[in-house]
């Protein structure tokens, strides 16, 4: 038996902690190590919605990222933790909570981790950490190198990551990254805003798709990666999560075909960018704050090239379905569960 064989034998006999686990990657994660027969502690907010994990065997602690004593006491005792907290919304006209949650709430967990002894600690970060190469294929190599464009949200993750890294190198902190792509699957409860659009494409609802792709994962593989990162990632180090890179076009196609609906038309990204800008203009005029269709969220859906993924593939042993599976699935629970904007405006 040899000495990582050892370790994560012994690892495995301690709790789990999956902070974040109401949320889409957090619950799958939850039901990943459940699978596994694992023991399971959550942290939650008294406030979230936990439909995605009820019925599920898990020890349940509440508390907040603001709050470095309730996170210490939710790890005290666990072996690995999995970090899937994140305020993803991009569309905040004020950026503060963005930075508070995805930045400063990370570093206060980071310092938990550490008061706990924590032997592993999987940090879900995005894609959009990985910088635009010159040619080919984006990897892990690649430093982020859009900062002057990029909007508060992505800035926050970077931030967030450089962090985690920093920990690593200079605390000798057991931490790993996981640059997750665009998630598509089942479970999807809230939905999310991915989810919510391929659902809508599907039932006919959505008029049109962007002239624009990116990387995607199953939600269920991008769980199951950050179980191997945890038994086989190396400390320091990101690892790319994504799967096949695919079109708006070609997803809402695959998705309509299903249900035998015509495919939403195509909306060029420079009328995007126009239309974004006119409802820019519009909320100035108006005082409207928080809403969703700017520039930035065009910038968003086409920006992420492919990426390379074998990096998790070679040294994690990752092994993504193929992304039409995990379309159908998604739909399958979707439509099992009658889903529609009005029922996820209700859970939120």
């Amino acid at each position: 038996m040899n000495e990582q064989t050892s370790d994560y034998q012994q690892l495995v006999k301690q709790p789990a902690l999956v902070m974040g686990a109401n949320g889409f990657m957090g619950s799958h994660t939850v039901r990943s190590l459940v699978g596994d027969a694992r023991q399971v502690r959550v942290m939650l907010r008294k406030s979230s919605n936990t439909d995605s994990i009820d019925g599920l065997p898990v020890e349940r602690h509440y508390g907040d990222v603001a709050d470095v004593d309730s996170m210490v006491k939710a790890m005290r005792g666990c072996g690995s933790v999995f970090y899937s907290v994140v305020d993803t919304r991009a569309w905040l006209s004020d950026p503060a909570p963005l930075y508070s949650c995805n930045v400063d709430g990370l570093i206060n967990a980071l310092e938990a981790a550490m008061n706990a002894g924590i032997k592993r600690f999987v940090f879900t970060s995005s894609m959009a950490t990985i910088g635009k190469p010159a040619e080919g294929r984006a990897s892990e190599e690649d430093a982020f190198n859009w900062w002057d464009t990029a909007p508060d949200y992505i800035k926050t993750r970077v931030l967030a990551e450089n962090k985690l890294l920093q920990y690593c190198r200079e605390k000798d902190f057991p931490g790993i990254a996981l640059c997750v792509a665009n998630t598509y699957g089942p479970q999807d409860y809230q939905p999310t805003p991915h989810g919510g659009l391929l659902w809508n494409a599907a039932r006919g609802k959505l008029p049109k798709a962007l002239d624009c792709a990116a990387p995607t994962v199953d939600i269920r593989d991008a769980a199951q990666a950050a179980l191997l990162a945890e038994r086989y990632g190396r400390p320091g180090e990101r690892y790319i999560v994504a799967n096949e890179y695919i079109s708006q076009a070609e997803m809402y196609a695959l998705a309509t075909e299903r249900f035998q609906r015509k495919p939403p038309g195509v909306l060029s990204i420079k009328m995007a960018y126009r239309l974004a800008s006119l409802n820019e203009w519009m909320a100035r005029l108006t005082g409207k704050k928080d809403f969703k269709l700017r520039r930035d969220s065009v910038l968003l859906s086409d920006i992420f090239g492919p990426m390379d993924n074998s990096k998790a593939v070679n040294e994690l042993g990752w092994q993504p379905r193929p992304f039409k599976e995990s379309i159908n699935d998604a739909l399958e629970w979707f439509s099992e569960h009658h889903y529609s904007r009005t029922q996820s405006s209700r859970q939120q």
